[in-house]
């Protein structure tokens, strides 16, 4: 499942099924167990009955009535609702909530590694 139709087509998967909501809402709004079954649904049938490698199946729901949320979440710069650019700036270091995560993460690689984890090497002590 993807909400982000470019990199998914760049990446060609097996199938994909593309829901057009912002990114972190792949299976729906949140607290609309309806919704998220019937996407979920959709997306588990769409697995099923592609037949086409690359195939990315277009579910039908919209997560408003225009897309106006398009310009908070894709050009938060041009925004209209007045709140801005909201996304935190993005850094070259790994970010973590906690100090124990970052123990953790590093704990991790130094017992064997983590295949996902690997910019880790790169991290100042």
């Amino acid at each position: 499942m993807t909400s982000a139709l470019s990199i998914t087509r760049a990446v060609n998967p097996p199938r994909a099924a593309y829901l057009d909501f912002p990114l972190g809402h792949t299976s729906g709004k949140p607290h609309q167990s309806r919704l998220n079954h019937d996407i979920l649904r959709d997306a588990l049938v769409a697995f099923e009955t592609s037949t086409q490698p690359g195939e990315v199946v277009m579910l039908p729901y919209e997560w408003a009535d225009d897309d106006g949320w398009k310009d908070a979440v894709m050009r938060p710069r041009a925004s209209s609702d007045g709140h801005g650019d909201a996304r935190v700036e993005r850094v070259a270091q790994p970010q973590y909530q906690t100090e124990a995560d970052r123990t953790l993460a590093q704990l991790t690689l130094t017992q064997g590694g983590c295949a996902s984890c690997i910019w880790l090497d790169d991290e100042p002590g």
